[in-house]
């Protein structure tokens, strides 16, 4: 039988299907139980990995209470992640959070506040962090190549977030078209719109890049599309006392970046004292540029291994081994970017420069 028994909690976010397949795969953990307000929404997962029915519930308290899962997975909307914490939490279960943290900083508060008072473990998932390209950029930065890092700039996002489903499956204009006036992801009370869906990804790994650093103010503006209460486009600059970092979210890109790179292309780059270098999403080299060799030249990505691959094997690697969480999953670096996020929604409402928000 195997050793960590795993419910997922709330399909709201299509990246259910992506962390429950990570499960399905792991050979010490198997889903003990999903649990979702409308099942129809369950039904791909229920086919895919061959869920008994009698594991499926509709009431979260039934589901826990039944499959008594170690470790839960929760993709609620992002408006609605200290809720579901707050709930899931005092059955003294692990949490391993889809993207984003919060859609404040209040809300991550409770999140951390909630876990700390059961007792577990909370985890931040960033689909971004298990790119093999980004992780080979932080390892050289952690080596020292381009000497200490300064300034970080990202630019990522899709073609929007109705035009795939679990898996990187495609949709299609009638699909986005049916799904656009219900969607979560278009509300501005469920958290939505392309700064609170992709900024915490940039400020977070960005964080990690800068081993911890936080900036010291920040500015940012948002597109406001017509017939739309959320942005599609935001761009925020970040002072820090080595510079000015960039980080821009993009919903509308040309392509997907998992399928063909749009141009701008998605992913980072990364400022140092001694050299620059670029990672961009699912490409299998970073590019560097030193003192010592200006001339721009690639570096073959790592073949990420155990227990490295994905957050679902991190978790458990973590809680088998009594570690605590590290680099972007942790909610300390999470955190970080959590405030970057903040100051940015009040820049964005404010029309002006804002100081960071406080430390926790």
């Amino acid at each position: 039988m195997a050793k960590w028994r795993v419910a997922g909690i709330n399909f709201d976010h299509l990246h259910m299907g992506d962390n429950l397949r990570m499960v399905f795969n792991h050979p010490e953990a198997e889903i003990v139980g999903v649990c979702h307000e409308e099942p129809e929404r369950m039904e791909p997962a229920i086919q895919n990995f061959r869920i008994p029915r009698e594991h499926v519930f509709t009431d979260y308290r039934a589901c826990l209470e039944k499959t008594r899962p170690d470790l839960v997975l929760l993709c609620p909307a992002t408006a609605r992640h200290a809720e579901w914490t707050e709930k899931v939490a005092p059955f003294g279960v692990h949490i391993l959070m889809e993207k984003p943290f919060a859609a404040s900083l209040t809300e991550a508060g409770r999140m951390i506040a909630a876990m700390e008072r059961s007792g577990k473990v909370l985890a931040i998932n960033w689909p971004l962090a298990w790119y093999p390209v980004h992780r080979t950029a932080k390892r050289l930065l952690d080596e020292g190549l381009i000497g200490e890092p300064i300034q970080v700039h990202y630019y990522d996002g899709n073609r929007g977030p109705l035009w795939h489903v679990a898996d990187k499956i495609d949709t299609d204009e009638e699909y986005v078209r049916r799904e656009k006036p219900n969607s979560w992801f278009y509300k501005k009370a469920y958290g939505g719109g392309s700064l609170l869906d992709y900024l915490g990804y940039g400020t977070t790994l960005g964080t990690w890049f800068m081993n911890g650093k936080a900036p010291l103010e920040v500015t940012a503006v948002v597109d406001e599309p017509a017939g739309l209460e959320v942005d599609e486009h935001s761009i925020t600059v970040a002072r820090y006392d080595t510079g000015l970092s960039k980080f821009e979210t993009r919903w509308g890109t040309f392509t997907d970046p998992w399928t063909h790179q749009p141009q701008p292309k998605c992913g980072f780059v990364i400022v140092g004292t001694d050299g620059t270098i670029s990672s961009y999403d699912a490409e299998t080299q970073v590019h560097v540029q030193t003192r010592r060799k200006p001339v721009v030249y690639p570096i073959p990505v790592d073949v990420l291994q155990p227990p490295f691959q994905n957050p679902v094997q991190y978790m458990i690697h973590c809680l088998e081994h009594d570690l605590p969480i590290e680099g972007p999953l942790s909610p300390a670096i999470s955190y970080t970017g959590q405030r970057v996020v903040d100051a940015a929604v009040r820049s964005a409402q404010e029309k002006r420069t804002v100081p960071l928000g406080p430390r926790p």
